[in-house]
């Protein structure tokens, strides 16, 4: 039975306990074919659900569309796992522009320094301020955690989730992905309307260069993880005026970049 959580139920032997045979949940895995006015530009291997999400952030994040208004509409009952998106008219695209290969496995992103001249043509750096009280910081991976339903039955599953200035959840998509679950959270923004200028995004997991670059894109100052960030991800960051916060765990975290949109209590 599939879970509208994103997992399902699977057979499993439990080692070094009873060694019976019992029911466990994993995270679902399935491929999203990613068709733009009949042009097949990506397979996104995800956790099912807010696939119009994933679809307009990803289209977002790699410079196909630059607002809501440039989205007709998506397309998600024409056929199974996949998201038809039609663009309005007058939005031309250059395919050839897409960062990502063709097949994007959930684990996968972008590599090397190369790349980063070629992401941030499409955006420019993040303006100055605002400034996050370290209180509101060390609070927010609680309120992460607590709102991770998927992950308590799955143990699977990475998140992304978006607080405002005062440490209010804004929103939070978990997946299998940790590019899919920000590209949800930015898509989620994008097709509402929603300024992230003034927001932080907390991730559970690694932060890599390909993350800061869809952070960029979607105008978020500073970018937060639970582990630890890579060297691009670092360098990425001061290059485009971020603030990089990593091993954010309570009592503690590490800055790495933007210092001063920290305001240390």
């Amino acid at each position: 039975m599939v879970s509208t959580r994103g997992d399902k139920e699977v057979r499993v032997t439990r080692i070094g306990e009873s060694g019976l045979k019992e029911m466990d949940r994993v995270a679902l895995e399935e491929p999203l074919q990613l068709v733009v006015d009949g042009h097949p530009v990506a397979v996104l291997m995800r956790t099912p659900g807010n696939d119009e999400e994933l679809a307009a952030g990803f289209l977002w994040t790699e410079g196909i569309v630059s607002s809501q208004e440039e989205i007709a509409r998506i397309d998600l009952e024409a056929k199974e796992n996949h998201a038809l998106v039609f663009l309005a008219d007058g939005v031309e695209v250059d395919f050839g522009r897409l960062t990502r290969h063709l097949f994007s496995a959930s684990s996968c992103g972008l590599c090397g320094k190369a790349s980063i001249e070629a992401i941030a043509s499409l955006h420019e750096p993040v303006a100055g301020g605002p400034v996050f009280p370290e209180s509101v910081l060390l609070e927010a991976p609680g309120a992460l955690r607590a709102a991770q339903a998927t992950f308590e039955e799955t143990g699977g599953l990475h998140a992304s989730a978006v607080f405002d200035r005062q440490g209010k959840l804004l929103v939070l998509r978990e997946d299998v992905g940790r590019h899919n679950a920000l590209d949800k959270v930015l898509g989620w923004a994008l097709l509402n309307g929603s300024d992230l200028s003034n927001s932080f995004v907390l991730m559970s997991g690694r932060l890599s260069f390909e993350l800061m670059q869809k952070a960029l894109a979607g105008r978020i100052p500073l970018v937060a993880g639970i582990s630890a960030p890579s060297s691009l991800a670092v360098e990425f960051a001061r290059e485009s005026n971020q603030t990089l916060v990593g091993f954010l765990r309570p009592p503690r975290f590490n800055v790495y970049a933007g210092i001063e949109r920290v305001k240390m209590q």
